[in-house]
């Protein structure tokens, strides 16, 4: 008996020395202690999983949970709990529903599991159907998330039902109208509080400084019957928010006690005005320093452009800061330090899920995707973000079923998955899959932003379907996005490419708000539908209205003038673009008039405007000019401007033959014959193909035009098929005599123009 007594009283001492080492953040020791613990029970299996799960091990922690000999409900709370923690709202529901005996604590866990995935309706069917009177904290959950979400009817009407609301219930609501700043309201329920403490007084005091409303807010600050540390604390937040930093520090002065956040607060309203050497001063005045202080003096100094001055302070810090080294880490990124980013990332002992996906973005936004896929792979807990951004990277780079195979992966979507991938499938031409893709989004019950309608829209424009367009207006206005900007353009365009001008119209007059972007797409919907009378009219409509055009108003306004032969009016706007709306021309510009006076004949006017221009000329603007000298047979102004096109475009056969044709259009037979002879022959291009057959098709233009044919994959029997089908069977035979397949070699031909070389690798 003795024995078991002394046996009980061992594990309960290394039972306490467990849970001291895990909340002191020593898990590596807590976990040493736990193997060597000759006997363990059910609350030291406990406090191990706790710890795990506090600390980010979620799979050691479920593994730990799963090996436990015996179990209580404090065993299954605390892994649901950690299930909650980590997003992984399925196992805790598995867990809850697998539990031999639920208590209070157990429903309330769910409750706020299901709130925290934003899954109310069944966090309220749970709520009502647990057992026995409700406990508060169960309500108090419930009532918290309808209030988040502004569902403000629902958290009063269920306040009401309450049999006993605390006021933890009432600052619940408080708290979810001040979030979502509602003011007015915030400030009606304040006052109709049965009671409030110095929570409630401090809450509507930051629903004032969320508001902006400064004034009120030193006002209401004055009447908080005894302010404490968090009352000061927001109002100088207030100040710091508005840029009013004399006032912030005067505040800051006066305060009787200051902790570490009030420093932090003052720190990072000097990093946002960016007044750096003052809030350096400041940090240097700090008695006590927590790891966001280092941060943040670090994230200021980054944002000055000053790597080295964060890096000294990064030197300077006592202990190991993954915040602080991830902002430098983003500071180098900003900068195209690639290099010294991951470097820094190697070394972050560490690491939590904003480092990782702030590497991970770094490598996406260089176009690095090969990189970023494989830390993504070693990512060891991802989060919502590390997904998305993997799937909008790939989506971007061009790697759109990548993208689409990892979105297919993720267990749980939020909208911005969805908008990345729909997105996604619209910037790469496939409108359709965007289409279907919209319509697994709504079966999966998850909500469509503007965003989504705007994607939609465009890819519904570019398919002109006029059916799905209509249908995606009425779900905007059902859904009342129809009053964004974003979405209400791209229904003009979408109206527009099906050639409904009048309903384009109708949608643009019922907007809220029409910014330039609205203006350019009405009157690029009557240009692409040849209207060029409406074009001006609408353009001058947009004038009286008082709203600027911008550079992209003016491309389609002169490309409308062009094609609609209005020159008159097309050299006018051209030569007020700096005059009255202060826009530099660029090269679009000038592209359109070159097209506009080639329509006209006016090719010398062409020419010297080209030769004029104060920048140098694109491919564009000297394609415009070629084509408009076939259309109206200049033979020599074409030279002129194929020797510029062929500088600029050496592998675009299309110029080639362009200029051949003008040739023989004009009786030029000796001048076609050098469009195909060695001094035009584009001698450093390398045509690249997918698969044989359209290998063939750029052999057989290698063949016309003398240039280079590269075979990057070795040189494999199926391409000597396709050799032999245009060569012909003795030729090619000729040319391959002994060498191998997989040799690397280069055969000359002798084509009917100049020489080519085919390079066998």
């Amino acid at each position: 008996m003795a024995a078991a007594k002394l046996t009980a009283s061992a594990v309960f001492r290394s039972n306490q020395e467990l849970t001291s080492l895990a909340r002191s953040g020593q898990l590596a020791a807590a976990r040493r202690l736990f193997e060597e613990m000759p006997r363990r029970n059910v609350f030291s299996y406990n406090a191990m999983v706790s710890a795990l799960a506090r600390h980010g091990r979620f799979a050691e922690a479920r593994m730990l949970f799963d090996e436990m000999p015996r179990r209580n409900p404090m065993s299954w709370n605390t892994m649901m709990a950690a299930c909650s923690q980590h997003g992984r709202f399925e196992d805790a529901r598995q867990l809850f529903d697998a539990m031999p005996a639920r208590d209070e604590y157990s429903w309330t866990i769910m409750v706020s599991c299901y709130v925290r995935a934003g899954e109310l309706a069944l966090a309220r069917e749970l709520l009502d159907r647990m057992p026995g009177e409700k406990c508060a904290a169960c309500y108090n959950t419930m009532i918290s998330g309808y209030a988040k979400s502004g569902m403000f009817e629902d958290a009063i009407a269920l306040l009401q039902e309450m049999p006993a609301p605390d006021i933890v219930s009432w600052n619940s609501v408080l708290a979810g109208l001040i979030r979502n700043e509602e003011i007015s309201r915030s400030v009606q329920f304040f006052n109709e509080m049965p009671e409030k403490d110095l929570v409630s007084w401090n809450l509507m005091l930051e629903g004032y400084v969320r508001a902006g409303d400064l004034d009120l807010a030193s006002a209401f600050f004055s009447r908080i019957p005894s302010p404490n540390v968090i009352s000061w604390v927001n109002l100088v937040n207030g100040y710091c928010r508005a840029g009013r930093m004399g006032e912030a520090r005067e505040l800051f002065d006066r305060m009787p006690e200051r902790n570490v956040v009030a420093w932090n607060v003052l720190l990072s309203g000097y990093v946002q005005v960016s007044q750096v050497e003052e809030a350096y001063n400041l940090f240097m005045e700090m008695p006590d320093k927590n790891s966001i202080s280092w941060t943040t003096m670090v994230s200021g100094y980054v944002r000055s452009g000053k790597l080295q001055e964060a890096k000294d302070v990064l030197r300077k810090m006592p202990s190991d800061n993954v915040g602080a080294k991830t902002a430098l880490m983003h500071g180098y990124l900003k900068s195209n330090l690639i290099d010294d980013a991951r470097q820094l990332f190697d070394g972050i002992a560490v690491r939590d899920a904003v480092c990782w996906n702030t590497m991970i973005s770094g490598y996406v936004k260089c176009g690095m995707l090969d990189e970023a896929m494989v830390l993504f792979q070693q990512m060891p807990n991802k989060d919502m973000i590390s997904w998305n951004t993997m799937i909008a990277g790939c989506a971007q780079g061009g790697q759109i079923r990548k993208a689409a195979s990892i979105f297919r992966k993720m267990k749980r979507r939020n909208t911005v998955s969805w908008n990345s991938i729909i997105s996604g499938f619209v910037q790469n031409g496939l409108f359709v899959e965007a289409l279907q893709h919209f319509m697994l989004m709504r079966r999966d019950a998850k909500s469509a932003d503007w965003c989504t309608y705007a994607c939609c829209l465009s890819a519904s424009a570019n398919l002109a379907t006029l059916h799905i367009g209509r249908q995606l207006h009425s779900l905007l206005v059902r859904t009342g996005f129809i009053s964004d900007s974003s979405p209400g353009n791209a229904l003009i365009s979408a109206y527009a490419k099906c050639g409904r001008m009048l309903e384009a119209r109708q949608v643009f007059d019922e907007m809220v708000v029409q910014d330039i972007v609205s203006w350019n797409a009405l009157i690029d919907g009557y240009a692409s539908n040849g209207n060029g009378s409406e074009v001006i009219a609408v353009f001058r409509e947009m004038e009286a209205n008082g709203v600027r055009p911008d550079e992209i108003t003016l491309v389609v306004v002169l490309s409308a003038c062009s094609h609609a032969g209005l020159i008159d009016e097309g050299l006018h706007f051209f030569n007020s673009m700096m005059k009255l709306y202060s826009l530099k021309p660029v090269a679009e510009h000038y592209t359109c008039m070159v097209d506009l006076l080639g329509r006209a004949g006016r090719l010398r006017e062409a020419f010297e405007l080209v030769q004029g221009m104060q920048i140098q000329p694109n491919a564009g603007v000297w394609g415009a000019l070629l084509g408009a000298c076939r259309v109206h047979k200049n033979h020599e102004i074409a030279w002129l401007a194929a020797e510029k096109l062929f500088e600029l475009e050496p592998c675009k056969a299309s110029n080639y033959v362009l200029l051949s044709n003008i040739c023989v259009e004009a009786g030029k037979w000796d001048d076609a014959d050098k469009c195909y002879g060695a001094s035009w022959k584009p001698r450093h291009c390398v045509w690249k193909w997918q698969g044989q057959k359209d290998f063939k098709a750029l052999f057989e233009l290698s063949l016309e035009f003398g240039s280079k044919v590269e075979i990057k994959r070795g040189f494999q029997k199926g391409y000597c098929q396709v050799l032999e089908s245009v060569l012909g069977k003795r030729l090619l035979n000729s040319c391959l005599t002994a060498v191998p397949y997989t040799k690397s070699r280069v055969m000359h031909f002798r084509p009917m123009f100049g020489a080519i070389e085919l390079m066998l690798q």
